[in-house]
């Protein structure tokens, strides 16, 4: 297999950009709020992956948003910086600000084009809105080099009116126009025609890089991603396993991938280094508590299983009669058993690092005492058991609310009882409660030492390998006022991962509580 990023086969026309937006569309999936401290993690890791932009988030959204985006434009070295602004002008001065340290700072801007949005939304003749257009364009390139300016519900708009926007985008100063299918309606043919048209009839196309957006509501986002490339784009925006608005974005992960496996009739180029892959997919799913579907491509749990026998024969014989990429090429090591309690922190850390993990020496020995105290339990300590463990330490870093103890009666005779200290904010409170069942009972104390009004939405148990004596990953998705978070646990026994899910959604609540939001919020625009 050739791998079409180290290719000399393409020209510079054929380098793609890859401008990831998981840290903005991908956390408005309901639920997926992520800490600060998450969003700086998940940066490192796509700046060091080798994405071009890292689109850090909405800064009008909220002042955590803000502070989100401006400590990211800090700290990313390589990768441009880039932040959400609708067409006002404070929204793209605040973006300004929120931008200014990085090291190619991107204001990403956008208005409706659509009839439908254009009339419901906007309440705007299609006049105003190309004032419009020109006015927000414009403001942005004085404050910054790098503009995108994006067409809301592109895909729905009149091709006429659609021309016309993007010529006076371009004609204001933006480098990177991009065309987004919002809602995900387009199918290929249809999307590729759009980019195409659009680039011959704009007289000043050849200005700036067009750029594809795609959701995934009919299921065709990455193949309309495709064809857009065939169209003329040369950006793509996607997100780490997918997440995003309703169905999802566009996944980054099957886009590169696809690329490089199918070079042969996709010679595009690109600087995604795509062994971390596996790990971007894990420390997303970590931070956002979404779990990874099985059959999910190249990065799901069955992505390179096979379990038919004649699959099995054709692998023993040659890998490549089922498998079109290798596990290594995306980062997925063969499990091995060689970890136990008698393995010493230094074989620990460096089995940390093959698995893709960095940690700092606070947070490695932490993750260190709780692998110990795991293999003391369990006879196997698998990769997938290690991953699992750190995982979790880092969804439940900096909460303020911590499970320091637990102990259930449960069986038939009833009423199940559970007694749970826990500690807020350094402080211990104990309770002892009775429930319809031990889970049941485990909740009803969290209730009863944080008193909240929040909703259990979803619990979801799975075993993190085989055996009785496996890991438990517990999911739990909570809602109050408006407001989803889901949070996951893991510890072999299965009540106590519970608990450390329902603490770890509460905990994020109290994060979702504390943000402020603008008037009017319209989001998911760009999308």
């Amino acid at each position: 297999m050739t791998d079409q990023a180290t290719s000399g086969a393409s020209s510079n026309k054929d380098r793609v950009v890859i401008f990831d937006t998981t840290l903005r569309d991908g956390e408005q999936s309901p639920g997926a709020t992520m800490t600060f401290e998450e969003k700086l993690e998940v940066a490192d890791l796509l700046d060091a992956m080798g994405v071009d932009v890292i689109e850090a988030g909405f800064p009008i959204a909220s002042e955590g948003d803000f502070e989100a985006v401006s400590a990211i434009a800090k700290r990313v070295k390589r990768a441009s910086v880039a932040g959400l602004a609708r067409a006002a002008f404070k929204d793209i001065d605040r973006c300004a600000e929120a931008v200014r340290h990085a090291v190619h700072p991107r204001i990403h801007t956008f208005i409706s084009t659509s009839p439908l949005h254009m009339k419901y939304k906007l309440q705007k003749e299609p006049s105003e809105v190309l004032e419009m257009v020109t006015a927000q364009v414009t403001r942005a390139r004085n404050l910054v080099a790098d503009v995108e300016w994006s067409a809301e519900d592109g895909t729905r708009t009149d091709m006429d009116f659609l021309c016309r926007t993007v010529e006076a985008a371009i004609r204001a100063g933006a480098t990177t126009i991009n065309i987004p299918d919002t809602v995900g309606y387009t199918v290929p043919e249809e999307y590729e025609r759009i980019f195409r048209t659009v680039r011959e009839r704009v007289p000043n196309s050849d200005k700036a890089i067009f750029s594809v957006h795609c959701h995934n509501d009919l299921g065709l986002a990455v193949a309309n991603t495709l064809a857009g490339l065939a169209g003329g784009a040369r950006q793509i925006e996607c997100t780490v396993n997918g997440i995003g608005e309703r169905a999802g974005n566009a996944a980054l992960e099957e886009v590169v991938m696809a690329l490089r496996t199918r070079a042969d009739i996709l010679p595009y180029v690109n600087n995604i280094d795509s062994t971390m892959l596996h790990r971007a997919s894990k420390l997303v799913s970590a931070v956002t508590s979404f779990p990874v579907q099985y059959n999910k491509a190249i990065v799901g749990r069955n992505a390179f299983a096979h379990e038919r026998g004649i699959h099995q024969d054709g692998m023993l014989k040659n890998a490549q009669t089922y498998e079109i990429m290798t596990p290594e090429s995306v980062g997925v090591s063969k499990t091995s058993l060689v970890m136990g309690k008698h393995s010493g922190r230094a074989a620990f850390r460096s089995k940390l690092k093959e698995l893709g993990y960095e940690l700092g020496e606070n947070a490695l020995q932490d993750a260190f005492n709780r692998f110990k105290d795991l293999a003391d339990r369990k006879k196997i300590v698998y990769d997938d058991d290690i991953e699992a463990l750190v995982d979790d330490e880092i969804g439940h870093h900096g909460e303020r609310i911590k499970v320091e103890a637990l102990t259930v009666i449960a069986g038939t005779m009833g009423p199940q009882t559970a007694t749970l200290t826990l500690s807020i904010d350094g402080i211990q409170a104990t309770k002892q409660t009775t429930g319809n069942g031990p889970v049941d009972a485990i909740f009803n104390a969290i209730k009863a030492i944080v008193p909240h009004t929040a909703t259990l939405e979803l619990y979801h148990v799975e075993a993190v390998t085989e055996g009785t004596d496996a890991q438990a990953e517990v999911s739990v998705r909570l809602h109050e006022d408006g407001k989803s978070v889901t949070a996951k646990g893991a510890d072999p026994d299965t009540l106590v991962a519970s608990a450390r899910a329902y603490i770890a959604a509460l905990n994020k609540l109290m994060v979702k509580r504390m943000k402020t939001k603008p008037e009017a919020m319209t989001a998911g625009a760009a999308s």
